[in-house]
């Protein structure tokens, strides 16, 4: 039988350390350690809320109808981490850029990568629904010099707040997206449409928690854009309409200073309004490019 001074017993205040003791000797040192700050954390707040009995079971009851909505077509835990930011926590630290440097935001879910290759003036607007939109879109190194040659995707929602994949009965294949290169002079212009905002999914736990503690889940009117070219970073941003009301309250915080953007009357006849954005892409390291 072992002895008394063997046996490390739980103790309410040092908890999360016992339990890092238990997986010390993990083959996995850097998955011990994430998950080891994983349970400092939440023991921390367990300590500092003190959630009854009924509160804890509430919490997980919480987290498996989290569960229950995963599936091949729906996953919640996506929007859980979207909507708590720590997606966009992840994204921040993951694509590190010199200032001037476009900043990086999240693809989102309803991105497709098989549209066909446009002509330059092409309307992606395939029902021609919605206020017409001229959008020119120069692609630039940090110096500001043009880059020729760059593949630029673009994608958004409808007049409605609706993806061409959330309504394949209503919307035509590929409506509203594009898929481009820039001239010699960095450039792409294709048509469109000025798209609305839109409310993410509230018809979950999640959805139903914030709506309930009153947190705002309308997304600002925004417009997809990929951006790739040899010898530099991949950029995958959005640009958000500047006269939306919840620019301030996106709820999954990507909207960043230089990615506002302007809708202006159209003096060119084209279309009613016009859109002009500059991206700047950072070059990979040298080490990358060879």
């Amino acid at each position: 039988m072992a002895g008394m001074s063997d046996i490390a017993f739980f103790k309410a205040d040092a908890s999360d350390r016992l339990f890092a003791e238990r997986i010390n000797g993990a083959a996995d040192q850097r998955l011990a350690a994430v998950l080891c700050k994983v349970a400092e954390h939440v023991h921390a707040v367990i300590r500092e809320t003190r959630p009854s009995l009924s509160d804890w079971r509430a919490a997980i009851e919480f987290l498996t109808e989290v569960g229950h909505l995963c599936d091949e077509r729906r996953q919640e835990w996506v929007l859980v981490s979207d909507l708590l930011g720590t997606s966009t926590l992840v994204d921040a630290l993951n694509s590190d850029r010199p200032e001037h440097a476009t900043p990086n935001t999240m693809r989102g879910p309803f991105y497709r990568g098989d549209v066909p290759l446009m002509e330059h003036g092409d309307n992606i607007s395939l029902d021609g629904i919605g206020s017409a939109v001229a959008v020119t879109v120069s692609i630039l190194d940090l110096d500001g010099a043009p880059i020729p040659g760059a593949r630029l995707e673009t994608w958004q929602a409808n007049a409605q707040g609706f993806y061409e994949n959330q309504q394949p009965d209503l919307q035509p294949e590929h409506n509203l997206r594009g898929h481009f290169l820039s001239g010699d002079d960095g450039k792409v212009s294709y048509l469109t449409i000025r798209p609305s905002g839109y409310d993410v999914p509230k018809d979950g736990p999640l959805g139903d928690l914030l709506e309930k503690l009153g947190a705002p889940l309308c997304r600002p009117a925004h417009i997809y854009f990929q951006v790739s070219a040899d010898g530099y970073e991949t950029l995958t941003t959005q640009i958000f309409d500047g006269d939306d009301s919840n620019l301030g309250t996106d709820p999954l915080f990507s909207v960043k200073p230089g990615l506002i953007g302007c809708f202006k009357p159209d003096t060119t006849g084209k279309a009613a309004l016009r859109l002009d954005v500059e991206f700047y892409l950072n070059p990979l390291p040298q080490e990358l490019c060879s």
